[in-house]
């Protein structure tokens, strides 16, 4: 039966003041979690609300604006904090007008990435739950998410020809990326004293970067282990292009999937794809496919400290992945009878090949879309503008927990010998 108008009015009256009274109490909870961040972050910004009302935090000229076009993102950023905040901006929910990457470091700056809540840390659980590596199948479903966009995604933005998907190395004087990549895989070369007789694996090759490099500047044989299909098959295809088949092969299977043993060992950006327990298993796969003596570099993002690995990455980037710390794959390396030999920290490397990236990124966004507008649709742009242009804050911050390692090891201990006792071989004028 419909309620008399006078009691009609008095509900509506009381929905309207409960109404006002959430969104009084949302508001606070937004106030205090953005006052938050300008007071630890020191960084003045404002915040435009839905209906149009203007708060300003900090003193001065704001250096961004977040612009809330919902009350749906208000409450996403009041009740899951930072992953509240990007998921309304990939649902172009809300905007972020200045420097989005100074918005995104303020965020860092006052850690509120490590005050996600409960939320969030129940859907990291889950993702673990549904992406685990443990199953090779579902390893390359999640190698596939990432490294299957194919080469016309990656050729505008990576560097060319190598397309190296992994942190550069820059000493003074570097003046692009593509120098900046031909650095790193040198680098790599002297550290492990890869000569034209040393048939190398590298695992996780990625679109053949090294194994091209390393053949045409050294003459070194090698096979490539790759489990992404996309990158398989093209690069077969350049190899044979190139008529390298006598010097270079691929091979579509696991990483863990040992067939032989090599005389030097790269691993570059593969470590981060183990998963949360398989650290031990891909470690010990290393260690198998390199012969006694030989040497072998790992290259990887690792925290110092254990810390779960950002659930925005895992969910939207990397599934699967996870970021492992420097003292578990040392203790995981002493184990499967790997002698560490050298480990270079090249956190402050990787800002800056991230910067160019993004800007690659951001400059041929037109033509990568046109590619499939479907698939690279303006979440996706938001969704990996926030991945590059983030993760270039956090490997800049000097506060950060996350860094990349390189580590060269051998195969049982070293002899004079069998490893130079000095590093003039890396850094000296005989480089």
């Amino acid at each position: 039966m419909d309620l008399p108008l006078w009691r009609r009015r008095a509900v509506g009256r009381l929905d309207a003041a409960e109404a006002a009274g959430d969104s009084m109490m949302l508001s606070l909870a937004l106030h205090n979690l953005l006052d938050g961040i300008g007071e630890r972050a020191a960084t003045r910004f404002a915040v435009v609300m839905p209906d149009g009302r203007r708060f300003d935090v900090g003193t001065g000229a704001p250096v961004f604006t977040l612009r809330f076009h919902t009350e749906a993102a208000l409450f996403a950023t009041a009740s899951r904090g930072h992953m509240g905040l990007m998921q309304a901006y990939f649902d172009q929910e809300l905007d972020v007008e200045g420097d989005f990457g100074a918005a995104l470091a303020a965020g860092m700056a006052a850690g509120v990435d490590q005050q996600a809540g409960a939320l969030n840390s129940i859907e990291n659980g889950l993702h673990e739950l549904r992406h685990f590596n443990r199953d090779p199948v579902q390893a390359k479903a999640n190698a596939r998410v990432h490294y299957g966009l194919g080469t016309g995604f990656y050729r505008p933005w990576l560097d060319d020809p190598l397309m190296m998907s992994t942190c550069g190395y820059w000493p003074e004087g570097t003046r692009n990326l593509e120098e900046a990549q031909r650095h790193k895989i040198d680098h790599v070369c002297r550290k492990i004293l890869l000569k034209p007789e040393d048939r190398f694996i590298d695992i996780g090759c990625g679109f053949g970067g090294f194994m091209f490099r390393a053949q045409e500047k050294i003459g070194a044989t090698g096979m490539g282990l790759n489990t992404t299909t996309e990158q398989v098959e093209w690069l077969r295809d350049e190899i044979e292009r190139r008529g390298l088949e006598a010097s270079l092969q691929v091979r579509e299977a696991d990483f863990r999937d040992v067939d032989e043993q090599y005389d030097k060992v790269v691993s570059i950006g593969t470590l981060e794809h183990a998963g949360r327990d398989q650290l031990p298993e891909v470690i010990r796969a290393h260690a198998q496919f390199l012969k006694p003596g030989g040497l072998g570099i790992v290259h990887f993002i690792g925290h110092i400290g254990r810390f779960e690995t950002e659930l925005f990455i895992r969910k939207h980037v990397f599934p699967g992945g996870w970021i492992p710390s420097l003292a578990d794959v040392i203790v995981e390396m002493e184990r499967s009878g790997l002698e560490v030999l050298d480990i270079e920290n090249l956190r402050r490397h990787y800002a800056p090949t991230l910067d160019a990236w993004a800007l690659r990124f951001e400059a041929h966004w037109p033509a990568i879309q046109a590619l499939d507008p479907q698939r690279f649709d303006e979440r996706f742009r938001r969704i990996w503008r926030t991945y590059l242009i983030g993760c270039a804050e956090m490997f800049r911050s000097p506060a950060g927990y996350t860094h990349v390692f390189q580590i060269v090891f051998s195969k049982g201990n070293v002899t004079p010998q069998g490893y130079p006792m000095g590093r003039e071989h890396l850094y000296g004028p005989e480089r």
